[in-house]
C-alpha cells in the first residue's frame, strides 16, 4: 500500500457524514487533522491547520459552501478543495469548479473519493 499521509480538513454539518468520510479517508492513509460543522469554523480551522486538502460540503448552517470556497481560495489561491455534497446539480458543480475546486464528489457515493484525492496529488489512482 502507498503511504499517503496527506492532511485533510472535513467541512460538513452532518456528524454522520463527517464520520463516514473519516473512515474512508483513514483506510487510505489520509489524516483528518480537523473537522468543522459550519463555514465560519471552517475558515478559522483552515488558517490554523493549513491542511493539504479540504473536503467541503455545499449546505452549511451559516455560510454556504460556495462562499466558503471563495474565501478559502482568497486565503490561499493554491488551496486544494474537493466539494463533497449531495447537491449534484450541474450548475453547482460547474460553479464550484470554475471558482477553483479541484473536483466534486456526490455523496454518499464515496467510491470516487480516494481516486479523486489521489488525482489531485498526482498519486496512483486506486480503483476500489
Amino acid at each position: 500500500m502507498i503511504k499517503v499521509n496527506k492532511t485533510v480538513l472535513i467541512i460538513d454539518d452532518s456528524t454522520f457524514m463527517r464520520n463516514m468520510l473519516k473512515n474512508v479517508l483513514s483506510e487510505s492513509n489520509y489524516l483528518v487533522i480537523s473537522e468543522a460543522s459550519n463555514g465560519n469554523d471552517a475558515i478559522s480551522l483552515y488558517q490554523e491547520f493549513n491542511p493539504d486538502i479540504v473536503l467541503l460540503d455545499i449546505t452549511l448552517p451559516d455560510i454556504n459552501g460556495i462562499d466558503v470556497l471563495k474565501k478559502l481560495i482568497k486565503i490561499n489561491s493554491e488551496a486544494k478543495i474537493v466539494m463533497c455534497s449531495s447537491m449534484g446539480q450541474s450548475f453547482v458543480i460547474i460553479e464550484a469548479l470554475e471558482l477553483g475546486a479541484k473536483d466534486f464528489i456526490v455523496k454518499p457515493n464515496f467510491n470516487e473519493l480516494i481516486p479523486a484525492l489521489n488525482k489531485v496529488f498526482n498519486l496512483p489512482i486506486k480503483i476500489c
